[in-house]
């Protein structure tokens, strides 16, 4: 049984690794994206696309997978509840999140005050009876300086915005503890997929009221007509929200959530290392050295010392 638990918990861990790396990526397509079709509409779209690629998806898995197909109108009203809370809080974590990055917090602080969700996971946990063991803590404490030495290269002070995307991530930390209370209820694949459209759906509201009021109907679409803002758009769609996400959902289930947001934290070092490969960005020592600190962060919270836990 502890052999069972053991290789579940590896592979749900490879999976939350595999989920940093697609993020991390996807942070490319919404440098390029977001600036060409606007945040609001690209959140929107790529939330829809995220959702309609996983219908198609569901069918098969429960033909050849054992599956959590849901059972009786209970199980249906507790993947609905899942489904659209998350969905909701997602929504709410990515629009303030655009928001603080559009009224001036720059790229490299908002990823820093976004991951800051590492600590803020265990201080929700405590509160659901989540206990860390004493490595994780530290661990949390050498990724946060890990990634300030990675995303703030010009020293750090806060503003208004700034304060937007703190409580951006507060709502990410919040997203994390409802995915590990419904993870183990209900099917991720259909829980990613109701959350995708929940968050669409509302992400219509500032797509349309705003974005497209302030632009005019005409160019609004005409925006949309480029293969370049496409392509990031498919990759956020499909790769960020339709497999990152629900590879999120699955790989939680059964993972202490302080350690699968430190899992996750990883996606600022991948970012880095994609807009080397992909947009030929060079790093310097600071980064390259931040870099270090998360990855043997995220390393020495996977050590057991022993059953010592701190709350």
């Amino acid at each position: 049984m502890k052999k069972l638990k053991l290789r579940l918990e590896v592979r749900n861990s490879l999976l939350l690794l595999l989920t940093a790396l697609v993020w991390g990526v996807a942070f490319v397509a919404q440098r390029q994206g977001g600036t060409s079709a606007g945040p609001y509409t690209f959140n929107c779209i790529r939330s829809f696309l995220g959702g309609f690629v996983l219908l198609p998806v569901i069918p098969f898995l429960d033909r050849y997978t054992a599956g959590k197909k849901p059972q009786s109108a209970a199980d249906r009203r507790t993947l609905a509840v899942g489904g659209s809370l998350c969905g909701l809080v997602l929504f709410v974590a990515s629009t303030l999140q655009q928001m603080g990055m559009y009224y001036g917090t720059t790229a490299g602080k908002a990823g820093f005050l976004t991951a800051c969700y590492i600590l803020l996971v265990p201080v929700l946990g405590i509160f659901f009876g989540k206990k860390c063991r004493w490595n994780v803590w530290v661990s949390i404490l050498v990724a946060v300086a890990g990634l300030y030495f990675l995303c703030l290269t010009d020293g750090f002070s806060l503003q208004l915005s700034d304060g937007l995307v703190l409580l951006c991530a507060v709502c990410f930390s919040v997203h994390i503890m409802v995915v590990d209370h419904f993870s183990p209820l209900v099917d991720g694949v259909r829980m990613s997929c109701i959350q995708f459209f929940v968050c669409g759906v509302w992400g219509l509201i500032p797509m349309l009221g705003i974005e497209m009021r302030q632009a005019g109907a005409a160019a609004w679409l005409q925006s949309l007509g480029s293969i370049d803002v496409w392509i990031p758009i498919l990759y956020a769609g499909i790769m960020s929200c339709g497999v990152g996400y629900t590879l999120q959902i699955v790989g939680q289930n059964g993972i202490n959530p302080a350690i699968a947001s430190l899992l996750m934290s990883l996606e600022s070092v991948f970012s880095v290392l994609a807009g080397m490969l992909l947009l030929h960005e060079t790093m310097s020592g600071r980064e390259i050295w931040g870099c270090v600190l998360v990855f043997a962060a995220v390393i020495f919270a996977q050590m057991n010392f022993g059953e010592r836990e701190m709350t």
